[in-house]
């Protein structure tokens, strides 16, 4: 593990920008997709939700959740672990407030929108070359070749003390 990692799991979930949000619900596992606002600089990963969902009310009862990013065209994906909290900063949700969100309300000041914030804990990512480059090696390991080589793939720990270095 290295801050190279930790560089390349915050670019990867920047350009990724999509992720499925897992939260517990007493026993279960519930997981939604959610546009991801990545933001390196706060060691967070900001959402806009709403709080009349459900997602809301799990976090409250267990702050615990994985973030899952995936880029499936290009073969890169990116685990992660954290805690969320739920907030009501109005500023935040105009700092985060775009054009997809009209989707899911009329503008900004839709009192039912809440910030979900998702401080990382660890991460894991697999950054392979591409799919076309990766189904070659997995081939070629198939037939005799070894193991494939798909890429980088590591362990990052992202907690308070692996911020960016100036």
């Amino acid at each position: 593990m290295t801050s190279d990692d930790a560089d390349r799991v915050w670019e990867l979930m920047r350009k990724i920008g999509f992720c499925i949000l897992s939260t517990k619900d007493g026993e279960d596992i519930r997981s939604r997709p959610m546009a991801a606002h990545v933001d390196r600089d706060e060691n967070a990963i900001y959402f806009l939700t709403d709080v009349r969902s459900h997602k809301d009310d799990e976090i409250d009862a267990s702050a615990h959740v994985g973030l899952a990013f995936a880029d499936t065209s290009d073969q890169k994906y990116v685990a992660l672990t954290g805690t969320a909290v739920v907030s009501n900063d109005r500023a935040k949700v105009n700092e985060l407030w775009s054009t997809p969100a009209k989707a899911w309300w009329d503008d900004s000041d839709d009192p039912n929108i809440r910030v979900l914030k998702v401080s990382p804990k660890d991460a894991q990512y697999w950054d392979s070359p591409g799919t076309v480059s990766s189904y070659i090696t997995m081939i070629a390991a198939a037939v005799g070749a070894g193991r494939p080589d798909l890429g980088d793939n590591a362990k990052v720990k992202l907690g308070a003390g692996w911020l960016r270095q100036p």
